[in-house]
């Protein structure tokens, strides 16, 4: 499956690409725990762009799943990230980075591109658990009998 929604910079938008990405991963049958995971980083990353992208219009949500994992793109037309302060700078009770720690510990690969006033994109990758009862294991299943 693949997908690719624009969506307007706002925080009303956040619920939709749940919905739409929630929906469609437990469609497949993709355990909860794993659709869960992927809702958090992807908030976490929308998130991000509705607060610190610095440009108007639309931000961009790419998605492919296949039996394997759900790969995720999250890009914007911004200025890019500015340099972080140091953790010590920000003081212990700071929120400022957390999202990206949370994505960090939800997700199996998460790689951040910035590029001066040309946007950012966010990478996002999990491998997939699934429920016994998934569509891809009921397709694998008549697979097999067909070919055997």
């Amino acid at each position: 499956m693949k997908f690719s929604l624009a969506l307007p910079r706002e925080a009303l938008s956040i619920p939709v690409i749940r919905r739409v990405l929630g929906d469609a991963l437990r469609g497949l049958g993709v355990s909860d725990d794993c659709v869960a995971d992927i809702l958090v980083a992807t908030s976490e990353a929308c998130t991000n762009v509705i607060q610190h992208a610095r440009s108007s219009g639309n931000y961009e949500v790419i998605g492919c799943v296949d039996d394997d994992a759900c790969v995720l793109k999250i890009m914007d037309w911004g200025r890019g990230l500015r340099k972080a302060d140091s953790d010590e700078d920000r003081g212990i009770l700071s929120e400022s980075g957390r999202g990206i720690k949370i994505m960090r510990a939800l997700v199996d690969d998460l790689n951040i591109e910035s590029v001066p006033d040309a946007g950012t994109v966010v990478h996002l990758q999990k491998r997939l658990t699934w429920r016994d009862e998934a569509l891809i294991r009921r397709l694998e299943h008549q697979l097999m009998h067909s070919a055997g």
